[in-house]
């Protein structure tokens, strides 16, 4: 017992100076054999193998600064390290539930023949993206400048971009953690989309929604004729952020909901003059205004006065009439038939 902890001590300290860059006496170079670097994922188990023969006498598997396991024996508390196997061919530990502090190298210390020999593997462990800071949702006036952040975490470190969602987007706007605009207009508002991957996983998607304000611009007002008596509509539509708010005038006079014969709807982009029963007093010239904190914008709009014509068929000389307008005709000429046969016998 004496004899097998005094090799383990002297194996871990062999491995230690092997770290430090300090060269220990190998023999048999390709002998005990390690496996390769060794990658997994953050919460994974890695599997650790040792190739070995029956020339070896004691087996041991060490970290950068503790023993593990000293052939059956664990020597470390971690109860995330266990002993896979420890055959005649093969000795094999496994750590379950792998975090980045795990990552580093890790040796497989053996003995044949009174002589320790050694063999290292690098442990890689990966994390998925994750995305641990971004920009709030933002508003700007338009013309203003805006700078978004996205800034991400993982192993190998995530490569960032910045796209705009919009019909009339193409591509990325950015591939940095940072996405600045200068001299932002309306189109450009909308959300953007920051997306961090590394291809250990899917890559992590956050959005950040930017408003950009801007004054009034009414896009469509229509004067429109109406005869008397009728219903009559004049619409005014307008573009705004903040939506606008609408307002009426007829010669300077506001046109308010609730008066008699005259109804008033606005909505988000447009408002609506109804008139149910036209009158000669209601023609005239009217002012839409459109306004919020930015401006305001108005058109004028003219309800005028539509007259109709009742179209009635001419009646030429000899026309006739009535259902057998054909069967007339023909009646007609063969009535004049014998007039002329006995202007001709008159005649000889």
């Amino acid at each position: 017992m004496h004899r097998s902890i005094s090799w383990v001590i002297f194996a871990g300290l062999a491995a230690l100076f092997l770290f430090q860059g300090v060269p220990v006496r190998s023999g048999d170079a390709a002998f005990p054999k390690a496996m390769d670097n060794v990658t997994v994922r953050q919460g994974e188990s890695a599997t650790l193998r040792c190739s070995v023969d029956n020339r070896v006498t004691r087996v041991a598997w060490l970290n950068r600064s503790s023993i593990l396991y000293a052939g059956n024996d664990k020597w470390c508390l971690d109860p995330r390290v266990v002993l896979l196997s420890n055959t005649k061919t093969e000795y094999s530990i496994q750590i379950q539930d792998v975090d980045v502090y795990d990552e580093g190298p890790y040796t497989c210390s053996v003995q044949t023949d009174n002589h320790p020999k050694t063999s290292r593997v690098h442990l890689i462990v990966q994390v998925s993206p994750k995305i641990v800071e971004i920009s709030s949702d933002i508003s700007i006036n338009e013309g203003g400048n805006i700078s978004l952040t996205c800034i991400a975490t993982g192993r190998p470190d995530p490569t960032i971009t910045w796209r705009h969602i919009s019909p009339k987007a193409v591509g990325f706007v950015s591939e940095d953690e940072y996405l600045e605009i200068t001299g932002i207009t309306r189109e450009q508002s909308g959300e953007y989309e920051c997306s961090a991957s590394n291809d250990v996983a899917a890559p992590v998607i956050r959005r950040v929604k930017v408003t950009v304000n801007y004054p009034p611009y009414i896009s469509d007002a229509k004067s429109i004729g109406v005869p008397v008596g009728q219903k009559g509509i004049l619409q005014c539509e307008a573009s705004a952020v903040p939506a606008a708010e609408f307002q009426w005038y007829k010669d300077d006079k506001r046109l308010v909901e609730g008066q008699k014969g005259v109804k008033v709807e606005s909505k988000a982009f447009f408002s609506r003059l109804t008139f149910f029963n036209v009158s000669e007093q209601d023609y005239g010239n009217y002012t839409c205004v459109a306004s919020n904190k930015l401006g305001n914008t108005n058109v004028s709009i003219i309800l005028y006065e539509e007259t109709t014509t009742a179209l009635t068929p001419w009646k030429g000389p000899g026309a006739v009439h009535d259902g057998n307008n054909g069967t007339s005709r023909r009646a007609g000429c063969i009535g004049l038939l014998p007039l002329l046969l006995l202007h001709l016998l008159l005649k000889f």
